[in-house]
């Protein structure tokens, strides 16, 4: 796979003083990058940054379906340790929470769980004890199987920002664009077809207890840009479905991993994903433990009237879990 081909766009230091300004103002101003007022003043918040803000981060806009902001530099004494759980996190990299709402607020959006990480909008990812093996962002030693973010949710997010603060080992993000695989047409119109469910991943405990029976939904669909794409293999029971569409199914993954890339970020690095367009994961690591593991967080946005999804989607009981939204336009 080749090394960091994703495209970089760069914030100029005054740019990027911009933004690190404007978010500790708003951090001063409310105490907590938790604080709901907090997030209600991120809209006006971004009516105040430049134009030159504004044009770094417009939308994905190339097949890649992907790019990587770059020019932010966190201090990593102030940082502090890695925290060995994203529980015991509190408000380590306060500052850098509130650049990742406002790049968020900026792109649409920012959304949160009500159950996963006690419903913060943004997200702390570190490798945690006890769960090395597992497929969420807390595992460490096996590779986290490229997946579209919280692919069981029918209000899942149209973008994905994962925002490095501490990367000594460059441990590669992996990143595949549907837009970029050569499938048959076949194939294609084959996982068009809704034949099996995707089911909560062990982040969401309590959607993985839903009693609601899980509904089978499509893999592929169509948008006016080109596919789109909802995928997560390791919460697929591909074995249930019939020859047709799990052998068309295997080919995709063939064809996405063929088309992958590595991403290494460096710290300040914001890496934003088109979740409806690209699949990410994670090589596997051996975690130290030690404070100055991999740190990443993580926001999610929702871009109001994008039509890139099956309307039937609105239908889906999405196990019980509630997305939330950081305001109300």
């Amino acid at each position: 796979m080749p090394t960091c081909p994703a495209p970089v766009r760069r914030l100029d230091a005054t740019t990027a003083a911009e933004m690190t300004t404007a978010a500790a103002q708003l951090l001063a101003d409310h105490g907590s990058a938790t604080s709901p007022g907090l997030l209600a003043a991120l809209p006006e918040a971004c009516t105040g940054l430049s134009n030159e803000v504004r044009h770094a981060l417009r939308p994905v806009d190339t097949a890649d379906g992907l790019f990587v902001l770059r020019g932010l530099h966190p201090d990593d004494t102030a940082l502090g340790p890695t925290p060995g759980h994203w529980s015991t996190a509190g408000d380590a990299g306060a500052l850098w929470d509130t650049v990742l709402l406002l790049v968020s607020a900026l792109m649409g959006t920012p959304i949160a769980w009500d159950g996963q990480q006690d419903g913060r909008f943004v997200h702390n990812i570190v490798p945690s004890p006890g769960h090395e093996s597992e497929q969420t962002g807390a595992s460490s030693s096996v590779l986290l199987t490229p997946h579209t973010e919280d692919a069981f949710h029918p209000g899942r997010a149209h973008l994905l920002l994962l925002c490095c603060m501490r990367n000594r080992d460059n441990i590669a993000t992996t990143a595949a664009s549907i837009r970029r695989t050569e499938l048959d047409r076949a194939d294609v119109e084959q996982l068009k077809r809704t034949v099996v469910p995707i089911l909560p991943d062990d982040a969401y405990e309590q959607a993985r207890q839903f009693p609601g029976r899980p509904a089978p939904v499509p893999t592929l669909f169509g948008a006016p840009e080109g596919l789109t794409m909802r995928f997560d293999p390791a919460y697929t029971p591909i074995d249930e479905a019939d020859t047709g569409w799990s052998d068309a199914y295997h080919r995709l993954e063939e064809e996405l991993a063929r088309v992958s890339v590595t991403v290494s970020l460096e710290p300040g690095d914001v890496l934003v994903v088109d979740n409806d367009i690209v699949v990410h994961g994670r090589v596997p690591f051996r975690a130290r433990y030690d404070g100055t593991d991999r740190w990443l967080k993580r926001a999610s946005v929702r871009v109001p009237g994008r039509t890139t999804r099956p309307e039937a989607e609105a239908a889906e009981h999405g196990y019980g879990q509630a997305a939330l939204e950081a305001y109300v336009r």
